[in-house]
C-alpha cells in the first residue's frame, strides 16, 4: 500500500522538494544580503513581512486561477514567478524593489503549495491522509533544512550565484508535474471559517496560530540578521537554521503525542515557558558555536509544535463539517502573525539591541502561556477527540489534508456525546421540577 500511494504522490512531492531545496534559503539569504548592503534593520523587516504578506493574499485568491486553468498549468505560472522573482533579485538592491518581488514571491510560493497539496488530496481517500501529510512534510522540511546548507557553497560565489540556482531549480521543478502522466484532480473553492466566528469558537487555538506565526516568521527572517552580526560565516549561519528546522520537524511529533496523552492546554503553557526560558539562555550560547546549535534545535522545536498542537486543540472543540473551514481560517491568522512579525520585532531590536530578538521571543512567549493558562482557568480543554497529526503551515486548500477520518470520526462522536449528556441533563431538571412540584402539593 504504501509503494502505491507514493507512486501516486510521487511527481507532486517531487516537484515541490526542487522548488523548496533553492526556495528554502531564500528568506535567509534576503536578510544576509540586505543587512551586508547597509540597509536598516526596519527596512529588513518590512521586506521580510512582504513575503508573507504575498502569502495571505495567495492564499485567499489563488485558488480561483487554479480553477479556471488547471493544476498543471497553473504550478508551470507559480513556479514560473518563483524563478523570475528569484532572478530578478540580482538584478536591484534596492528595498522597495525587493520588497515587490518578494511580496510576488510569497504569493507565487503558496501557489506552488495549492497546486501540490490540493494534488495530494485526490491521491488516496480520508484514511490515508496522514501518511499523505507524512510524505509532505519529509519532502518540505528536508528540502527547507539541506536549501539552508547550500548557503555556504555562496559564500566567495559572485552576487548573481544563488539566485541563479534558485531559479534553475524553481524552473526544473515544473517538469515532474509536465511529463509524469496523471489525472488532475477538481478543486472546490475554500472557505475558511471568519476570525471572529473562529475566536468564539477556540480563543486559545486563534491565539496560539497568531502568535506561532510571530515567532517562527521571525526565526527565518531575522535570526539570520542576529547571527551575521554575531561574526558568524554565512556556511554557519545556514548550517544552525538547518539544526533549527530539522528540530522543527523531529520535536513536532514527540510533543504532538505527549498533547495526545495530557490537556492540549497544559501542553501549550509548557511550551511557552520553555520558549522563554530558551529565548533568554540562546545570547549566553551564541560564542559557542554547538551550544547555540542544541539550544536552536530545542527552540525551533518547541517553537514550530505551537501551531499544530494549537490546531489540534481546536480540532478538539470543532463540529466535524467545520474541521476544514476552521484548519483554514487558522491558517490565515497564522499569516497575518507572520506579516506582522518582522516589522514590530526589528522596532524591539532597534529599542534594546541585538538582544532584542531574543526578548521579543520571551515577551511573545510569556504572553502565550500567561493567555493558555487565564484561558484553562475560565474553560477547561475538551479531551482530545482523535490522534495528533503533525501539521506544516501551508495553504488553505492543503488544510484538508490535516482532517483525518479518525479525526472526523472523533468530532461526531464528541457531539453525540455532548448532546446525550445535555440530554440527561435536561431530563434530570425536568425530574427535579416534577418532585418540587409534588413536595409542593404534598406540603399544602
Amino acid at each position: 500500500m504504501a509503494r502505491q500511494l507514493l507512486a501516486l504522490v510521487l511527481a507532486p512531492l517531487l516537484g515541490l522538494f526542487i522548488l523548496a531545496l533553492g526556495n528554502g534559503f531564500l528568506s535567509t539569504l534576503v536578510t544576509l544580503r540586505l543587512n551586508m548592503a547597509g540597509v536598516s534593520i526596519n527596512t529588513i523587516g518590512w521586506v521580510s513581512a512582504a513575503y508573507y504578506i504575498g502569502l495571505a493574499i495567495g492564499a485567499l485568491l489563488n485558488d480561483r486561477l487554479l480553477l479556471r486553468i488547471g493544476h498543471i498549468r497553473a504550478y508551470a505560472c507559480f513556479a514560473s514567478l518563483v524563478a523570475v522573482s528569484a532572478l530578478a533579485q540580482s538584478l536591484w538592491l534596492q528595498p522597495w524593489a525587493w520588497f515587490a518581488l518578494r511580496l510576488v514571491g510569497g504569493w507565487a510560493t503558496v501557489g506552488v503549495y495549492l497546486v501540490i497539496e490540493s494534488w495530494l488530496l485526490t491521491s488516496g481517500d480520508r484514511s490515508v491522509r496522514g501518511r499523505v501529510l507524512a510524505f509532505y512534510m519529509i519532502a518540505l522540511y528536508g528540502a527547507l533544512a539541506l536549501g539552508q546548507l547550500l548557503l555556504g557553497m555562496f559564500e566567495s560565489a559572485p552576487v548573481s550565484t544563488p539566485y541563479v540556482l534558485i531559479g534553475m531549480l524553481a524552473t526544473l521543478s515544473i517538469l515532474p508535474l509536465a511529463i509524469i502522466p496523471r489525472v488532475s484532480p477538481l478543486l472546490e473553492q475554500a472557505e475558511p471559517i471568519s476570525p471572529l466566528k473562529l475566536a468564539r469558537i477556540t480563543p486559545t487555538g486563534v491565539t496560539g496560530a497568531f502568535g506561532s506565526g510571530v515567532i517562527v516568521a521571525a526565526l527565518y527572517s531575522l535570526l539570520p540578521l542576529y547571527l551575521q552580526q554575531q561574526n558568524y560565516m554565512v556556511e554557519q549561519i545556514g548550517q544552525l537554521m538547518a539544526v533549527m528546522i530539522v528540530g522543527g520537524m523531529a520535536l513536532q511529533y514527540p510533543i504532538g503525542r505527549w498533547s495526545d496523552r495530557h490537556d492540549r492546554q497544559i501542553v501549550l503553557i509548557v511550551l511557552g515557558g520553555a520558549l522563554v526560558v530558551l529565548a533568554l539562555l540562546l545570547p549566553l550560547a551564541v560564542s559557542h558555536f554547538w551550544w547555540l546549535a542544541g539550544a536552536l534545535f530545542l527552540f525551533g522545536g518547541g517553537a514550530f509544535s505551537f501551531y499544530p498542537v494549537a490546531v489540534g486543540h481546536a480540532a478538539d472543540r470543532a463540529p466535524a463539517g467545520a474541521l476544514v473551514g476552521m484548519s483554514q481560517g487558522l491558517l490565515l491568522i497564522n499569516a497575518v502573525g507572520c506579516t506582522l512579525s518582522a516589522p514590530v520585532l526589528t522596532s524591539v531590536m532597534n529599542m534594546l539591541g541585538e538582544g532584542g530578538l531574543f526578548y521579543g521571543f520571551a515577551m511573545a512567549a510569556l504572553a502565550l502561556a500567561l493567555f493558555f493558562a487565564w484561558r484553562r482557568s475560565v474553560r477547561p480543554a475538551p479531551q482530545p477527540v482523535a490522534p495528533f497529526v503533525a501539521t506544516p503551515m501551508q495553504s488553505v486548500v492543503g488544510a484538508e489534508l490535516e482532517v483525518t477520518e479518525a479525526l472526523v470520526n472523533g468530532a461526531e462522536e464528541a457531539r453525540l456525546r455532548d448532546e446525550e449528556e445535555g440530554a440527561s441533563e435536561r431530563v434530570s431538571d425536568e425530574d427535579e421540577t416534577v418532585m418540587a412540584k409534588r413536595h409542593s402539593n404534598t406540603t399544602v
